[in-house]
């Protein structure tokens, strides 16, 4: 994202820095706020409050962004916010409720990913196609249907990557709460013990580009079923031309 946004700078494409502007605003103060969001509400549901008493229960960004996080978000696409806390002993099934309050986050994500997804859709099916096919359309309604359509389009990518990231397996991500409503107490708890150094391996991973290619194809054949999906009630996706 912020290649891209440098990109533009020295192009001078202007159109270009105002979508980039408006995706990276919608993911920092939309999509990371709303995922530390669900997981305050699940736990809050579950019956601990910690959060809720914290002054997590909110949409409120400056309540959520973490500062690494976010860098990472505009560098590569893919970053984090503050955890929110838990005290599973307020939980009435802890292993259930954990992994519960877990996927609660990556699955506000999906759903955000999929409603943006619908809407590009949409836009390009009932304004850009029929503006394209009347010839109705001159240099400045195509580089404003440009930002519109890249802010709609980029954001569903990454909330959706964002979904699948946060879904590894493995601490301190939410898919290490998720795996461990499967695993024994003593393998899970082992596992946890070593959550910081698990962790910092997998930034170093990330950060230098060794997991970039297996993370990026799972989340082009999401983002692509998700789409396929989305378009079968309007023709499939072929009757867009590509344009999506």
């Amino acid at each position: 994202m912020l290649r891209n946004l440098f990109t533009a700078v020295q192009n001078g494409d202007v159109y270009s820095l105002i979508a980039i502007i408006i995706t990276s605003v919608i993911l920092i103060f939309l999509c990371l706020p709303s995922h530390e969001f669900a997981h305050a509400w699940a736990a809050t549901k579950l019956g601990d409050n910690t959060a809720k008493y914290q002054g997590r229960l909110t949409l409120n960004p400056l309540k959520h962004l973490d500062l690494i996080g976010t860098a990472m978000m505009l560098l590569i696409g893919v970053g984090y916010a503050k955890p929110v806390p838990v005290n599973m002993f307020n939980l009435k099934n802890r292993k259930k409720d954990m992994a519960l309050i877990a996927l609660a986050g990556p699955m506000m994500n999906l759903a955000f990913g999929i409603v943006f997804a619908f809407f590009n859709i949409l836009f390009v099916k009932f304004v850009c196609i029929p503006a394209m096919l009347r010839g109705y359309i001159n240099i400045s309604l195509l580089n404003l249907y440009s930002v519109i359509q890249f802010a709609l389009s980029t954001t569903a990518q990454i909330s959706i990557s964002l979904a699948i990231f946060n879904l590894i397996p493995i601490p301190p991500f939410d898919g290490s709460r998720i795996l461990g409503f499967f695993l024994p107490d003593r393998v899970y708890y082992k596992i946890m013990q070593y959550e910081q150094i698990i962790f910092i391996v997998v930034m170093v991973l990330l950060l230098g580009g060794f997991l970039s290619g297996p993370l990026a194809n799972m989340m082009d054949n999401v983002l692509n079923g998700i789409y396929w999906l989305l378009c079968l009630p309007f023709g499939g996706i072929s009757s867009f031309g590509g344009m999506l």
